[in-house]
């Protein structure tokens, strides 16, 4: 057996009379989502100005830098969500459905957005999709006011009967995206063989370097180089877990003890997916509802569960702003990282959407009405950013779920509870 490595978009793939740039109709090419757990104050999420975001709010200001290719919403419901619960919160965030009320194994939900998504984006990639998460502590049972576990666990379901396990450990990402796959057994022992999988295809890269133009061989470069950092990184991450004392319930053995970290390093796993067209179709679960974690980086020493249930006290909310914050702070760091890689004329960011948010308000009152969302990217297809659509009206999450697969050329007449797409 072999190892197998995508690479990115080069000028040599590109036959001579095509022209480098994609049509505006088919710029973007990929969609992602990113799940952020128990809403947000939204006292501080929402932007000062209008209808720009000239004037960041506090917990949006890690933005800045890629602030002309975001647009935040304000007034998004997520109708389906109710009665209102963290498990309804994470199971309608990306499929506007309603959850079955149950605590057996007769769920039933309805077919996520990235999942419509991936049965066209995904015929052409070695991956359909690609589900990622923070935190593996896959409880089963009864997690939330009679809920099964199953809603909170999984934010991507591929039938109404079928949720998709996510994964957080980032050393079976990398093998996922770029290794030799087979069993955990086989992957060990492939391991132990070779020290990186860069160096297992280090003469067959140095054979086709040979065949490339200069400007091809700095872009192949550029992605080895990230692949490699990525690999020292995880191994890093591997060698400390013995030395570290602390135990983390939500933190599966082998992941950086520091959550920034472990978030940098499997947005990292995101951007090397998209470049190397492995495939074009990302959610991520930045944490689960009702996750007792802790941020020390953010100086926070509250579980971030409790704190979301305020009771109104303006040093909670501040706190729990606080974490609102930093989880935005990473998005932002991955969105440059995305903006700063070049394809085809083109950034990552230009040719990608991302949606980013919560399927709660107010998580003081469960509430899943004016939902925390911002969408970055797209710039490729003519969509601008430094904006602020702010609605009158409560308007349906599932008109932007539906104008996102709209613009990545994925045709359906309705999706969920849309009533119409969203002018972007």
């Amino acid at each position: 057996m072999g190892a197998s490595l995508s690479l990115p978009l080069l000028e040599a793939m590109i036959p001579a009379s095509t022209a480098i740039a994609a049509t505006p109709a088919k710029a973007v090419k990929r969609l992602g989502f990113v799940f952020m757990p128990m809403g947000a104050d939204l006292s501080r999420w929402t932007p000062k100005s209008g209808e720009t975001l000239d004037e960041l709010s506090p917990i949006l200001k890690s933005l800045e830098p890629v602030k002309n290719h975001v647009t935040a919403f304000s007034n998004l419901e997520l109708q389906p969500a109710y009665p209102g619960s963290h498990a309804t919160s994470n199971s309608a965030f990306l499929s506007a459905a309603r959850a079955k009320l149950t605590e057996s194994n007769d769920y039933y939900l309805g077919t996520t957005v990235d999942q419509v998504a991936a049965r066209q984006m995904g015929q052409e990639t070695a991956l359909p999709s690609l589900e990622l998460a923070m935190d593996m502590m896959q409880t089963v049972g009864q997690c939330d006011n009679g809920y099964a576990c199953v809603y909170q666990n999984n934010l991507s379901w591929s039938s109404p009967t079928t949720p998709l396990p996510s994964e957080a450990h980032p050393r079976l990402v990398f093998e996922k995206l770029f290794g030799e796959g087979g069993t955990k057994a086989e992957r060990q022992a492939a391991l132990r063989k070779r020290s990186s999988l860069l160096d297992f295809i280090k003469e067959d890269m140095t054979s086709l370097k040979r065949e490339l133009g200069a400007s091809d061989r700095g872009r192949v470069d550029t992605f080895l180089e990230s692949i490699r950092e990525v690999e020292r990184r995880i191994q890093r991450s591997e060698e400390s877990v013995a030395e570290n004392p602390q135990s983390d319930l939500d933190r599966p053995v082998g992941v950086p003890a520091s959550y920034a970290e472990h978030a940098r390093l499997m947005f990292d796993l995101q951007l090397l997916a998209l470049q190397g067209d492995v495939t074009r179709v990302i959610s991520f679960q930045l944490a689960r509802e009702t996750s007792n974690r802790t941020y020390p980086e953010t100086g926070v020493s509250d579980p971030h569960h409790p704190l979301s249930h305020h009771g109104n006290d303006p040093a909670k909310i501040k706190r729990m702003s606080k974490i609102n914050a930093f989880h935005v702070s990473l998005f932002a760091e991955f969105l440059e990282k995305l903006q700063s890689t070049e394809e085809g004329g083109h950034s990552i960011l230009d040719q990608s959407l991302f949606l980013y948010g919560s399927g709660i308000g107010n998580p003081n009152v469960h509430d899943h009405t004016n939902l925390p969302i911002l969408l970055a990217g797209g710039g490729a297809s003519g969509i601008k950013g430094n904006r602020h659509i702010q609605y009158e009206k409560a308007t349906p999450l599932a008109n932007l779920h539906l104008t996102l697969l709209d613009r990545a050329g994925v045709k359906v007449d309705q999706f969920g509870d849309s009533d119409g797409l969203v002018t972007l």
